[in-house]
């Protein structure tokens, strides 16, 4: 079958309006460059989901789960298969009208940081401020364990709701099955396929948790906040925003490029091995920031991997060190 054909098939279920097709990755990335999907589809709920990953298991076509695209780099000559953009904006807050100061607040995977901050704002709640300034989605947080200025996602997820893929494997065992056929395969697979894993269930480590090596998509996350003064919560907010915009580069980016070391700030040793401002082609070290690599308007995602890759083997050769990436490569 081939991507028209399964573009009308993912039709049945999904409005014509949110697929695309040959879309660029750099219209839905932060970095702003990389090649074609061959399919790209906006997902609104849970059931759009569930449809995508029935499609493309028929049809045995690959599938690339997004967010905001802030946490991402999309090689040159883009994604095969299927990618699907997360925009699950659902927001609920559980308890708002108890007298407890805590409350629970459930957000969809797709729901922006900034835009949960200042709705939090909007509600007196405090303990997300953090993360206002993270250009990112609460699934992609979640997944990285996002943090800024000492507090973590870890901190204040009580637990999270994702669609297991597992249950959705034996469907790409058989060919040509009919939809009848599907709905009975999943029926009989033995566990749930959507599941809940506690704060400590989802193994969240420095810039990583569970869902990078297992095979879940982020639905749903709960978090644990407070109750608080709505001028300080806009106060705290405003002294971290121009904190950031005062030490972080102001161009097209994925946010900080490589992660901290465990014992080494990454940032400050690319600055002692003389890499701010370093260029190859339209890829930079940020002169503001080591720790960021930025596309100074014309950069292919060629340019910033080769700047990665000089960058680290630079900082092994005279510091000693292997620097990891922060950021994921997608796509060939």
């Amino acid at each position: 079958m081939n991507n028209m054909q399964v573009c009308q098939e993912l039709t049945k279920e999904i409005p014509s309006e949110q697929i695309y097709m040959n879309e660029p990755m750099s219209k839905h990335t932060t970095f702003r460059v990389g090649g074609n999907a061959d399919i790209f589809v906006k997902v609104k709920n849970i059931d759009e989901l569930k449809h995508i990953i029935k499609v493309a298991k028929k049809n045995d076509v690959h599938i690339t789960v997004i967010g905001n695209g802030s946490n991402i780099l999309v090689k040159d000559n883009g994604i095969r298969g299927i990618v699907a953009k997360i925009e699950f904006e659902d927001v609920e807050i559980e308890n708002e009208n108890t007298s407890d100061d805590n409350v629970i607040v459930a957000v969809g995977a797709g729901v922006k940081l900034a835009v949960l901050a200042q709705m939090l704002l909007q509600k007196g709640i405090t303990g997300f401020e953090f993360a206002s300034g993270i250009p990112g989605t609460i699934g992609g947080a979640v997944k990285m364990n996002a943090g800024a200025y000492g507090s973590e996602m870890k901190d204040i997820v009580i637990s999270t709701k994702c669609l297991d893929l597992k249950r959705y494997d034996m469907i790409g065992e058989k060919n040509n099955i009919d939809d009848i056929e599907i709905e009975e395969v999943i029926e009989k697979a033995d566990e749930p396929d959507i599941i809940e894993l506690s704060n400590e269930e989802q193994q969240f480590v420095y810039r990583d948790s569970i869902f990078s090596n297992k095979r879940y998509v982020i639905l749903e996350t709960k978090l644990r906040l407070q109750y608080g003064n709505k001028e300080e919560i806009k106060s705290k907010m405003d002294e971290l925003l121009s904190s950031r915009r005062e030490k972080q580069p102001n161009m097209p980016s994925a946010g900080s490029t490589f992660k901290r070391g465990e014992d080494y700030i990454t940032a400050k040793l690319i600055d002692e091995c003389g890499l701010k401002g370093y260029t190859i082609g339209g890829a930079q070290v940020s002169d503001k920031h080591a720790g960021f690599i930025i596309n100074n308007g014309d950069a292919t995602a060629q340019d910033i991997l080769d700047l990665i890759s000089y960058v680290k083997k630079t900082v092994y050769e005279k510091k000693g060190k292997v620097i990891n990436l922060e950021i994921e490569v997608l796509g060939e």
